[in-house]
């Protein structure tokens, strides 16, 4: 399996990522070959599970289509204004993925709601059919984003879409058979509803990442008073502040730090900071380190451990 971050400071890209785009092109493709069907299909019909199902496709389409571009745009080098790279063009794409997801879940929550008070004929038949096409769909999507999905918070988003929509293509079937079977109508509308419930517990479990990393928080896998304590064993190190750590994009961690060097240690200032960055990079695995050293006598008065200073 190919690591798909090219962008990030340990890559372990194998192939080109061009050939991941190939893939997330060809899924684009069938989500809205597989969205017309839906929609069609469930005008006919009158299936709101089915249309239900159609605009969480069209979303699985639009999810992709911003993956696809945001993972060019994440490609791009660093420049004078944008210093840091395009890296989290991906993490901005998974969030307008999720929000999306939330509104067209509350929208179909509504919808479904209303089709108890005022339920309508559905055709089992046509609702069975074109939600088996869409399970077929679901799955070659899933297939084809599968294996980026796990280096890629972007690609997972949209991955996710095909989980959920796959569950929800079988939702739809078991709704249809119900309506052939015992016309059951009232089927519908609950299907309806289960599939937003479901798309919004799935969103609650993957947005706090991304609004983590948006919001530059401490990776979940470090612990910074570790980090800071590491530093502060060092010999020679006589404190630590103004520590920060954060990711720059998705799997890149990177600290800045203040090292307050001990009075006799003075003269190895610049090999202690050395010595720090390359423990730090071979116990915890940071990339991008940034370390000031400061003199006791001229350290930063009332800095804060963590964070920066408020004036």
């Amino acid at each position: 399996m190919a690591h798909q971050h090219s962008h990030s400071g340990h890559s372990h890209t194998h192939i080109d990522p061009q050939a991941g785009d190939v893939r997330v092109a060809w899924a684009i493709a069938v989500n809205v070959f597989l969205t017309l069907a839906q929609i069609v299909g469930g005008v006919l019909s009158g299936s709101l599970a089915l249309i239900a199902d159609a605009l969480h496709n069209l979303s699985d389409a639009v999810a992709l289509v911003i993956a696809f571009f945001a993972r060019k745009i994440a490609r791009r080098p660093a420049d004078s204004r944008m210093s840091f790279g395009y890296g989290r063009a991906e993490v901005v794409a998974a969030l307008v993925n999720y929000t999306i997801l939330v509104v067209l879940s509350v929208y179909l929550m509504y919808e479904g709601v209303m089709r108890f008070f005022e339920p309508e004929p559905v055709n089992g038949w046509i609702v069975v059919w074109i939600a088996g096409i869409a399970l077929v769909v679901d799955l070659i999507t899933a297939a084809l984003t599968y294996s980026m999905a796990k280096d890629s918070m972007n690609i997972r988003a949209a991955f996710l879409h095909n989980v959920a929509d796959a569950l929800g293509s079988v939702a739809v079937i078991i709704a249809g058979t119900a309506v052939i079977l015992f016309n059951w109508t009232w089927v519908d509308p609950a299907v309806t509803i289960m599939i937003s419930v479901y798309i919004l517990w799935h969103v609650k479990s993957e947005i706090g990442e991304t609004v983590r990393v948006l919001m530059l928080g401490a990776p979940p896998d470090f612990d910074p008073e570790e980090i800071a304590c590491a530093i502060e064993r060092f010999p020679g190190v006589a404190g630590v502040h103004h520590v920060h750590l954060w990711s720059m994009q998705e799997r890149e961690p990177a600290l800045t730090a203040h090292v307050v060097i001990a009075p006799d240690a003075w003269d190895q200032a610049e090999d202690i900071r050395i010595s720090v960055k390359q423990a730090l990079r071979d116990k915890f695995g940071l990339g991008h380190i940034t370390l000031e050293i400061e003199g006791r006598d001229h350290a930063c008065v009332g800095s804060s451990r963590f964070g920066h200073q408020q004036e």
